[in-house]
């Protein structure tokens, strides 16, 4: 495995990807929080839940194993040479596992908040069914001759169609409604971030070894940041420009319930009445 070559480009690339992690943990709690205020997940597609369920874990089976696994660490390096650095830094599987933490509190959420006439739809259901039992399938092929690169690598396929897919629920539900009430834009835009520092940290990791390896090395990554950054546009184009929050409308108080005082004509509030009579 080799070294960094520039000190200040492997601190720059350190920063940038604690600036992902922390950007990407923290888009999270917005939803979590608005959940729980409302107490009420309605605006909140329920798909877009569970597949990014399936894609975060997915993802954290990738960037655990090829971070911590020696044997799939020699198989990465067979294959793309012994020069190269691990495309998975220890802010991405911190990042994974805080994912599907906060995703599965988000699906509690589902089950104990209101949720309308809001359900589960057949076909997400199905995805994911299909998407596991296929998992399953690839780890018992992996399984005769060894191929955790190769399954794993499945894994990060994986997660990069859930990323594909699990966007498409939220944006026809906000595109049906013309609303995007009860879904956070705090999150997008946070989201957002993430995707723009995780794209610059692999830039960074690049122009220090001279070798775009790192990118195709892990396709996953690099098409999980173009594609968020894709659908955070969308989404804040949905938010801000084509259906944006109504204010709401201030009610002027009914003149007619507002008390009124009454004064005899051409007397004033100051005019002062005289005594009544005292009793003789």
């Amino acid at each position: 495995m080799t070294s960094w070559n520039s000190t200040p480009m492997e601190v720059t690339y350190e920063v940038l990807g604690w600036i992902a992690f922390v950007s990407w943990s923290i888009s999270f709690y917005p939803q979590v929080i608005s959940n729980f205020r409302r107490k009420s997940v309605v605006g909140l597609n329920f798909d877009f839940v569970v597949l990014n369920l399936t894609k975060h874990s997915s993802y954290l089976i990738y960037n655990a194993t090829l971070y911590f696994s020696s044997a799939v660490q020699k198989q990465y390096f067979h294959k793309y040479g012994s020069k190269q650095m691990i495309p998975v830094a220890a802010n991405d599987v911190a990042f994974s596992t805080h994912a599907v933490l906060l995703t599965a509190l988000t699906l509690i959420q589902i089950a104990v908040y209101e949720r309308g006439n809001q359900k589960l739809s057949k076909i997400s259901i199905g995805i994911v069914v299909a998407v596991w039992l296929g998992g399953a399938v690839c780890f018992f092929i992996a399984l005769s001759n060894h191929s955790w690169l190769w399954l794993i690598s499945v894994f990060n396929l994986i997660q990069v169609c859930m990323t594909v897919i699990k966007y498409i629920p939220q944006a026809i539900m906000n595109f049906m409604r013309k609303s995007t009430d009860g879904f956070s834009i705090g999150n997008i835009l946070l989201d957002f971030t993430g995707g723009l520092t995780s794209y610059a940290q692999m830039a960074v990791q690049s122009i220090d070894q001279h070798s775009w390896v790192n990118f195709y090395g892990n396709i996953g990554k690099t098409l999980l940041s173009l594609v968020s950054i894709f659908f955070d546009l969308l989404f804040m184009c949905q938010h801000f420009l084509l259906y944006p929050a109504k204010k709401a409308q201030q009610i002027p108080p009914n003149s007619s319930t507002s008390e009124e005082r009454t004064w005899p004509i051409g007397k004033s509030p100051d005019h002062h009445y005289p005594a009544p009579p005292g009793n003789v």
